[in-house]
């Protein structure tokens, strides 16, 4: 868990670094605001979600994490495709964005598997 809680620090660390080298304009500062919301937040809800309550709680902020995580691939490939910053620039970043997702996908069906074996 700690692991993963640094992990989705370290994104949103790079995603500002990222969004503070992106050229200024209306471009580049309309894909900087959604980029750095989307990838600072799956950290936060990371955080929330080792919080959580429930079993029912932990998925849905999970499901938040995958969800910011999924769109934080999207503003990366905006950028890149949209040449506000080549690929070689971006392209770590987007993986690791899109192996949050997965892992994010990955513990929601562990934790309903497990929610479901308790049941019964």
């Amino acid at each position: 868990m700690n692991d993963l809680k640094q992990r989705t620090k370290q994104f949103a660390v790079r995603v500002i670094k990222l969004t503070e080298n992106l050229p200024n304009g209306r471009v580049g500062d309309v894909l900087g605001r959604q980029l750095l919301r989307s990838g600072t937040s799956v950290a936060a809800n990371y955080r929330s979600a080792c919080r959580a309550r429930s079993a029912a709680d932990f998925q849905s902020k999970m499901g938040i994490v995958e969800e910011e995580a999924d769109e934080s691939a999207l503003w990366l490939e905006l950028v890149t495709e949209s040449g506000q910053m080549p690929a070689e620039k971006t392209a770590a970043l987007l993986a690791e964005a899109n192996e949050l997702t997965a892992i994010a996908v990955a513990s929601i069906r562990t934790s309903r598997t497990n929610s479901r074996t308790k049941k019964n």
